[in-house]
């Protein structure tokens, strides 16, 4: 009898010990952020280096070196880039003055604007046109904020989260619409939202959810494993909006902890003391072998067991800027020409 519980004891505790990981599907890359890298590759492949590019292309530590690497130049304004040099415009769009300086400046410009930030800019040009009051919840200061207001200025308001809704005044509380950034936790825009609606009830919704997909998805993925998780590991960059919002998603889900992380070598081991299950994700601007990295890492501690938690399956994708689908295909051709002669 004494045999068979300490048996039944080692099977109960080998169970409770076991280590595993769970690791959000989907993760890393969006489609915009894989256009905009593949953009400045493409770039540098085709003119050369240096190809200039206006402020980081994404919100990844890890890219931008990368990049740099192979002869990308990042500048924070557009007076940094020579006179008719190529530069490259962000993920997160610019204002339309922007442009303005590029031209003045004789620059070729390639647009890497994510399509989801764009739609958000025509939805603010169009709502601006139709003299709405528009309240734009975002954080003041990021990139893509900085170009939406930029589209109409003297309609936009910003809103920085809920405890910013008293301070907004309107010309007509019946003509107001709110926008967002694409990048923002849907759990507190929507707490946004419902505090704007308290204050003008006629409140008009954009046509299509502004928080992206990638966004949306990746937020529920690590909804779904925070619960089960001692430790949650958001691979990302401090500058990265979306990634930081992961971090606070995972502990409002329940996880026991959560932690923001470039490398794995940044990694601190002390954080799995005790745990046995560890949840990974990354943000939507970070390339999957810092992910692969992570993995080692948690391997390397025993958590070798890995478990995928799939919330959706992604298959959308964006064609390269226009300019520079136009110059590859010139490219080829010149290419065609020289070989069948």
């Amino acid at each position: 009898m004494s045999s068979t519980i300490e048996n039944a004891t080692s099977v109960r505790d080998s169970v409770t010990q076991r280590k595993r990981v769970l690791l959000a599907n989907p993760r890393g890359y969006c489609a915009g952020v894989d256009r905009a890298v593949v953009t400045v590759e493409k770039a540098l492949d085709l003119y050369g280096a240096p190809v200039y590019v206006r402020k980081q292309i994404v919100h990844n530590v890890h890219v931008v070196r990368t990049l740099e690497a192979r002869g990308a130049i990042f500048v924070e304004e557009t007076e940094e880039v020579p006179e008719g040099a190529i530069v490259v415009f962000s993920a997160h769009g610019v204002a339309p003055v922007v442009h303005e300086e590029a031209k003045l400046r004789n620059l070729r410009t390639i647009d890497a604007t994510c399509p989801l930030v764009t739609k958000v800019h025509n939805e603010a040009r169009r709502f601006a046109d139709e003299d709405y009051d528009i309240l734009l919840i975002g954080h003041e200061g990021h990139e893509e904020v900085v170009g939406t207001s930029g589209e109409a200025p003297e309609h936009i308001h910003l809103i920085d989260g809920p405890d910013d809704v008293a301070n907004v005044t309107v010309r007509d509380p019946d003509k107001v619409v709110w926008l967002s950034q694409t990048t923002l936790s849907v759990d507190e825009t929507m707490r946004t939202v419902e505090a704007l609606r308290e204050r003008f009830p006629n409140l008009i919704s954009p046509p299509s959810d502004d928080i992206c997909y990638a966004t949306q998805n990746r937020q529920l993925a690590v909804k779904r494993l925070a619960p089960q998780a001692d430790v949650v590991l958001v691979v990302g960059s401090r500058n990265s909006s979306n990634s930081v919002r992961l971090v606070e998603v995972a502990l409002e889900s329940g996880a026991g902890s959560s932690y923001l992380i470039d490398y794995p070598e940044d990694i601190d081991l002390g954080w799995f003391a005790g745990a046995t299950t560890v949840g990974v994700t990354s943000g939507a601007s970070v390339p999957e072998d810092l992910v692969r990295g992570v993995l080692d890492v948690l391997a390397g501690q025993g958590f070798g067991d890995v478990e995928i938690v799939t919330e959706a399956e992604e298959r959308l994708t964006f064609s390269l800027p226009k300019e520079l689908r136009r110059d590859l295909r010139a490219a080829a051709k010149t290419s065609s020409a020289q070989a069948s002669s």
